[in-house]
């Protein structure tokens, strides 16, 4: 493995291993659609502009994906304060080298307009409630990850399988998730802002918590876990968490055990790690850590406003990630300073950064074709000169 476009910045002999495992191997796409009502709390996620926005990111998004720029959509990408969605980004990639894509929709406010296969989740509520979801969605959702873990990674004979996700104000119900595993996760969080705001979130985070506690001590909250003095994992998420995340664990629990997966994100997927490792402990579940690693972008993992590495190791710490201990963390270097639109040079200011699988898809094209900066360039330039062209 020679692209010296993937920098490893976390376990870097088994993240080796595992790029020399899939070389030249194409993976298949699942991405993952979920909603929290904590996405409309104004300022929260720059991921629309305004609340209103933010309600249809998801469905516009798998729209974009799934068709390109001359479809005419239902859900329009919303405007965004400054940048362009991410998943031109996907799109370019997904698009060239044909890889196939899979659309879940884990609990969404309305259905998207593409093909999806429908969860049977709901959209979370706001996780300052301390009361995001019923616990028996989250099991439901949790089994239904499970189920098509295996059946994606059925189908897959040499590759892996990237695993991606939509949520909007996702990277705060992921630090209610790593908090709540006992990780320290404060001022280490990324977010659509150039600035995270670490304070808003966390005043959220620690509402959300007290309120759990709260349930616990009213008998509320089931705490049955085979770990001392710990939450059920799967109790946490329906407390704290959003409908995304406990598919993802189930999914990449799952294909673990045949194939290679790339969690495709940063801040919510190593949310989602510490989430696999704590429910594979506390439910006693076979999966395989090594064939797991993180992929995502620059832009993430060097976020000056966050800690994303610093967040990876944190994960050996957590009460309930033993089994797992810290992941792979991996991300592409593309690089938008040269770009010739604005949108896409906002992303080196610190605008949108990641989502959508776009950080994974750039590691895909490195390791399948050894895509160089200037073709990644040239592709997603190009899908954004035609979604220009359609709408002007």
């Amino acid at each position: 493995m020679t692209n010296d476009l993937i920098s490893i910045y976390t376990q870097k002999k088994q993240a080796q291993e595992w790029l020399r495992r899939y070389c030249g191997c194409l993976p298949v796409f699942a991405c993952v659609l979920g909603f929290t009502e904590t996405g409309l709390i104004p300022g929260i996620s720059a991921a629309g502009s305004t609340p209103e926005d933010r309600k249809y990111t998801a469905c516009a998004d798998a729209e974009f994906l799934y068709y390109g720029a001359e479809y005419k959509p239902q859900y329009p990408l919303p405007p965004l304060a400054a940048g362009a969605s991410p998943v031109l980004i996907s799109r370019a990639v997904f698009e060239s080298l044909k890889i196939p894509i899979h659309l879940f929709n884990a609990g969404l406010p309305q259905p998207p307009a593409v093909p999806v296969i429908d969860l049977g989740g709901a959209p979370a509520r706001c996780l300052s409630g301390g009361a995001a979801m019923e616990i028996a969605t989250v099991h439901h959702l949790f089994e239904q990850g499970l189920l098509w873990g295996e059946r994606l990674a059925a189908n897959i004979q040499q590759g892996y399988l990237i695993v991606g996700e939509c949520v909007v104000g996702g990277t705060t119900t992921a630090l209610a998730i790593l908090t709540g595993l006992g990780i320290e996760a404060a001022g280490k969080i990324n977010s659509s802002h150039p600035v995270c705001n670490h304070a808003q979130k966390w005043a959220l985070v620690q509402t959300g918590l007290e309120k759990m506690r709260e349930s616990k001590e009213q008998g509320e909250i089931n705490f049955r876990s085979p770990i001392q003095n710990s939450i059920d994992p799967l109790e946490l998420v329906a407390a704290v968490g959003d409908p995304m995340q406990v598919v993802v664990a189930g999914m990449a629990i799952a294909a673990s055990r045949s194939c290679g997966v790339m969690l495709a994100g940063g801040t919510q997927m190593l949310a989602v790690y510490a989430l696999m490792s704590a429910i594979a402990q506390a439910y006693d579940l076979a999966w395989q850590p090594e064939e797991v690693l993180v992929g995502t972008t620059r832009w993430v993992a060097e976020d000056p406003t966050g800690a994303t590495v610093d967040l990876a190791l944190s994960l050996e710490k957590g009460r309930l990630t033993q089994s797992g201990g810290t992941p792979p963390l991996l991300a592409t270097h593309l690089s938008f300073a040269d770009s010739r639109y604005p949108q896409l040079r906002a992303y080196e200011q610190g605008f949108v950064k990641e989502g959508m699988g776009a950080g994974a898809a750039c590691i895909a094209a490195h390791l399948s074709q050894d895509w160089q900066q200037h073709q990644l360039l040239a592709a997603i330039e190009g899908q954004l000169e035609r979604l220009r062209q359609i709408n002007s």
